[in-house]
């Protein structure tokens, strides 16, 4: 059986010096820590915006506001709890940092940090985030090539 999953986060970025920065958050898995942009399933009544402003909130501490759509992930896995495997699609954004505390983050992420935007490429577990921060530097930086 194939399950199908719909979720939706964000690169939330900030000035930082002469540059930016952007939160990442880092969650216990069974195999290691992961670093990863903040994202979560969407709830009844919720479009995409909505879902990754409150789960960005949720996961990270931080108020941010979406600039536009960067684009879509989707992976493969198998859920033991389900007993299936599981088709998710992540929607995500570049959001604008507002406020807010990293230490505000829910229990479900062990550390909310901010990395220069090089850092966080290198950081990022996972490939496709990666893929999807880099189209993120290009837009912060005007258009530049990503660092």
């Amino acid at each position: 059986m194939v399950i199908h999953r719909i979720s939706s986060g964000g690169v939330v970025f900030r000035p930082a010096g002469a540059g930016y920065e952007v939160a990442l958050i880092r969650v216990a898995r069974a195999d290691g820590d992961a670093w990863a942009l903040p994202k979560g399933w969407i709830e009844k009544g919720e479009d995409l915006e909505q879902t990754a402003v409150r789960e960005v909130r949720e996961e990270t501490g931080l108020d941010a506001k979406v600039l536009r759509k960067l684009g879509e992930v989707t992976y493969e896995f198998y859920s033991k709890v389900d007993r299936s495997r599981i088709v998710k699609t992540v929607h995500l954004f570049l959001m604008e940092y507002l406020g807010g505390n990293t230490d505000d983050h829910d229990d479900e992420v062990e550390e909310v940090r901010w990395f220069s935007l090089a850092d966080a490429l290198r950081t990022l577990s996972y490939k496709n985030e990666r893929e999807m921060l880099e189209k993120a530097i290009g837009l912060i930086q005007g258009g530049g090539q990503p660092a």
